[in-house]
């Protein structure tokens, strides 16, 4: 495992990061940076899921940006980050439910895409014209295509970036013409734009905006597909025929879940990350203009924008997955915290019956993945569990009357979302992490 210490300048106040990884999450990498304890991370992203889908060279299904090293991270410490900032930057994007025609991967379209005339794996290809066969192999000149949409749409958005629209054909092939302009790619970017495919079965839509980030995290500490950066697409790498394959083990040992698509992930919120490699790696991607809970198409509005963060190391961080602390608005009625007038008549009432106080609460939300939703609940709930030490059915019974579980994305990755008691959380170091959240 390599730990990028070979990093010999000093820690800075914030560093901009312009590049891309090729899709894959490796240790051995180099990182950027240093950025200094309480430092911050600026960012133009780039879309996720359909540009990079589209895109054979790429080998992970996303384009997130290369990461960053932070001062002081070491394997077994957390990384909270504070979301400072997200702003789209394009002005129309394309997405919609998709399918994987035979012949196209091997294994994986995520992952190993390849030509099924050459044969290549991971084929160089060019984009001639618009329409899903617009992607052709660089070698033979056949269409290269490991995704098509089966039912899709053109969305644009508005100056203020609040609403979006869903366009008819003659718009959506007009914008297929220009489309890194209407997508915004960031230089470095290789994707191909999805708006090429210029899909428009859905018409006339109107969309509300509010964006977040499908993927933020630390580095793996084995080179994994971004896109598989969790329990549920992570499966897809075990046993695989290709270069990345895992087995169950090494899954739930390397992975760090930063590709969570949970749509309060966004500014405002604070994230803790587990921090698997020297320096943690922090990275970032598959920015969504919107999305509802579950991702139940399989994608949703992926655009360009920009991000600000600001990292902080937590010492001796006791669990292998996130935990976010949402904004208030983002909490499930019963996850939010007690006002004054509530606290104050459980109060009165738990004199009533002999007992001097109650406890001090405060929302917490632990993400959960793996392949199945059932599964994901159960690494939630066990995670929660030995983050507060307490026992599993103690958080269900919290999870339950003080709280809920909710859907990041299908099919697999969730939050145990409920209050906890305050001293559970300073106990590891998280309280003062809710305090300023919530204004405890």
């Amino acid at each position: 495992m390599t730990d990028n210490s070979g990093l010999s300048n000093a820690p800075m106040r914030s560093v901009v990061v312009d590049g891309f990884t090729n899709s894959v999450l490796d240790p051995a990498a180099p990182m950027l940076g240093p950025v200094e304890n309480g430092g911050t991370i600026i960012a133009n992203t780039a879309p996720g899921c359909w540009g990079p889908m589209i895109t054979p060279r790429l080998r992970g299904g996303h384009e997130v940006t290369q990461p960053v090293y932070v001062a002081g991270a070491e394997p077994g410490d957390g990384i909270a980050i504070r979301i400072r900032d997200i702003t789209v930057t394009s002005t129309a994007t394309a997405s919609g439910h998709d399918s994987s025609p035979a012949g196209f991967c091997l294994g994986d379209p995520y992952v190993a895409a390849r030509c099924p005339v050459c044969d290549e794996i991971w084929p160089e290809t060019h984009i001639e014209g618009i329409g899903q066969d617009a992607v052709k192999c660089n070698r033979c000149g056949k269409a290269v295509k490991p995704f098509e949409i089966v039912h899709g749409y053109t969305v644009v958005f508005d100056d203020t970036r609040h609403v979006g629209v869903t366009v008819s054909r003659d718009a959506a092939e007009k914008i297929a013409r220009n489309a890194k302009h209407f997508a915004a790619l960031p230089d470095k970017s290789v994707q191909h734009s999805i708006l090429t495919f210029a899909p428009s079965d859905m018409v006339g839509v109107m969309v509300r905006m509010r964006p977040f980030l499908g993927q933020l995290g630390t580095t793996p500490s084995h080179a994994i597909p971004d896109s598989h950066n969790a329990g549920d697409f992570g499966a897809f790498l075990v046993g695989a025929p290709h270069a990345y394959a895992m087995t169950a083990e090494q899954l739930a040992e390397h992975k760090t879940d930063g590709h969570m698509d949970i749509d309060a992930v966004r500014p405002g919120a604070i994230l803790i990350a587990p921090v698997k490699v020297k320096g943690a790696g922090v990275y970032m991607g598959d920015m969504h203009a919107a999305q509802g809970d579950g991702e139940i198409a399989g994608h949703t509005m992926d655009v360009a924008g920009s991000v600000t963060l600001q990292v902080e190391v937590v010492k001796n961080y006791p669990i292998d997955g996130p935990v976010l602390f949402p904004l208030l608005e983002d909490l499930p009625l019963l996850a939010r915290p007690f006002d004054a007038q509530e606290r104050a008549r459980a109060e009165r009432l738990a004199r009533t019956w002999g007992m001097d106080e109650v406890e001090a609460l405060a929302p917490i939300s632990v993400v959960g993945t793996a392949a199945n939703m059932n599964a994901a609940i159960d690494n939630g709930l066990e995670r929660a569990a030995k983050l507060l030490g307490m026992t599993v059915p103690e958080v269900r019974n919290r999870a339950t009357v003080n709280g809920a579980i909710e859907i990041g994305r299908a099919p697999g990755v969730i939050q145990v979302t409920f209050l906890a008691p305050l001293s559970k959380l300073d106990a590891v170091g998280l309280g003062d992490y809710a305090r300023e959240q919530y204004n405890l």
